[in-house]
């Protein structure tokens, strides 16, 4: 009954890291969000019963780290965007420029200058 048990587990576990994958080829984060929890539980109750299918253990173990590689590359990818996103923020305040005894010259804009249309 055990043995039952936990291939069912497995199998579920490995269903999930499937998804786990596909959500993160998709970049949906709200379904990367949703998985959590279920994967959790399920890892949770393979570490309560001695796990003896190596060939299994394997096969998660590799999917494991497959989705931690893009998981990595996701997380990456999202500091290269708010990094890109900040730098843009700071441009719309100054603009720098280098006068001709090369100095740099910050000029600060106004947030709420606008521009006269003349019909």
């Amino acid at each position: 009954m055990t043995a039952n048990i936990n291939a069912a587990t497995t199998e579920e576990l490995s269903d999930v890291l499937d998804a786990e994958r596909e959500a993160l080829l998709q970049g949906d984060l709200e379904k990367l969000n949703a998985l959590l929890v279920s994967k959790e539980t399920l890892m949770e109750a393979m570490n309560t019963v001695p796990q003896t299918d190596l060939t299994m253990m394997q096969m998660l173990d590799s999917k494991v780290k497959r989705n931690q590689l893009l998981l990595d590359g996701a997380l990456e990818g999202i500091r290269a965007v708010a990094a890109r996103m900040a730098r843009l923020r700071e441009v719309r305040g100054a603009l720098e420029t280098y006068g001709a005894d090369g100095k740099r010259h910050d000029i600060q804009l106004e947030a709420d200058s606008s521009v006269e249309h003349r019909a």
